[in-house]
């Protein structure tokens, strides 16, 4: 595909480009910032950035930068996967939540990532690089490692594949290393990460099933690390997880099944 600033771009895929260009950490971007971020030439990025602004797709901040617009967030709570899922967990994560006093967060696959789409945190738990609608890799989170190890064998194979980040002294990037915990949670359904994408910061994370035996989602509880014992959160982790999976229609005896 070519690059944002080369000729054989579609308009539609230059829109794209700069809605794209927001995420968690650059929720208000100036029109330098648009065109740095997706390569465009500052005519078009102004062009095009202004037909976002009349439609209300994105709106302009009081410092004459910009934003995601009110409309264009509404047709994002649509997306009938999030929404779904969110309704059904909001019970499970807030119970949790309140039992542990800890972040506690809902995520499922995107692509070649983890995709944040609920969290609730207590105003003491230890800091977190990312937010609701943030990206977390797959290979050395909690509820990535969830995701990716549920995954198909050709998917798993390709991620492992692919470049590893080293995120922390602990992020585990040996494949062979990497395939062993993977087959330990497909068999517990759980897994647990000391240190691997945050310094200071652990998780423990369990699957979310649907009717079908599908893992459609990864629960999990992130801490500051030493603060608790992990394994000392797991059965209400677990216990939190299985009733959500029967709300979405799982049932002991359904098949777990790669996604």
């Amino acid at each position: 595909m070519p690059r944002a600033n080369e000729p054989g771009r579609s308009v539609s895929s230059r829109l794209w480009d700069l809605l794209f260009a927001f995420d968690p950490n650059n929720t208000e971007l100036s029109l330098a910032g648009l065109v740095r971020r997706t390569g465009m030439p500052h005519a078009t990025a102004r062009r095009l950035t202004l037909e976002l602004v009349e439609a209300g797709a994105l709106e302009r901040t009081s410092d004459n930068r910009f934003a995601i617009g009110l409309p264009l967030w509404r047709l994002g709570t649509l997306a009938p996967r999030a929404e779904t899922l969110r309704s059904a967990a909001q019970p499970f994560v807030e119970d949790l939540y309140t039992a542990l006093r800890q972040h506690v967060q809902l995520a499922v696959l995107q692509d070649h990532q983890a995709v944040i789409i609920e969290r609730l945190s207590a105003v003491h738990a230890v800091g977190l690089t990312s937010q609701v609608g943030g990206l977390l890799p797959l290979h050395c989170s909690g509820v990535g490692k969830v995701l990716l190890s549920h995954s198909s064998p050709a998917f798993i194979d390709e991620v492992l594949a692919g470049r590893l980040q080293r995120f922390t002294s602990r992020t585990i990037v040996e494949p062979t290393e990497l395939r062993r915990e993977l087959a330990s949670c497909r068999s517990t359904g759980t897994v647990v990460v000391k240190e691997e994408l945050t310094e200071g910061a652990e998780s423990v994370a369990t699957r979310i099933v649907d009717g079908s035996g599908k893992v459609v989602a990864a629960l999990s509880v992130v801490v500051a690390a030493g603060s608790i014992k992990l394994q000392a959160v797991v059965p209400s982790l677990v216990a939190s997880g299985l009733g959500l999976s029967r709300s979405l229609g799982w049932r002991p005896g359904i098949p777990i099944r790669a996604s």
